[in-house]
């Protein structure tokens, strides 16, 4: 699996140190086969996304499809979370950042 870094622009300042482009990680859209899980106790993106993906660098895609991850990796009790397919949805990503 791609990590979201793979196709992030880079350049050298003139001090010759490496800077990162911006990447923008859309809302992924709805799809069928989407799962939909209630959390029970806190948990962590990165720690779901390892589950349920094979991938915690994945966590971004949980975030994005929840509104969540804006300074905490740390999901509430009973939130119910919507889990994207993580082909459709990196390829999504892909797509808005390779168009800009």
């Amino acid at each position: 699996m791609a990590n979201r870094y793979s196709n992030t622009p880079i350049s050298r300042d003139e001090n010759r140190k490496r800077r990162y482009g911006t990447w923008i990680i859309s809302i992924p859209p709805y799809n069928s086969s989407d799962l939909y899980i209630q959390v029970t106790s806190a948990d962590r993106l990165d720690i779901l996304a390892s589950k349920l993906y094979g991938d915690q660098s994945l966590w971004y895609i949980i975030a994005a499809a929840n509104g969540l991850g804006k300074g905490s990796l740390v999901v509430s009790p009973n939130t119910v979370l919507r889990i994207p397919s993580t082909e459709q949805t990196i390829s999504f990503i892909n797509s808005i950042n390779t168009r800009r």
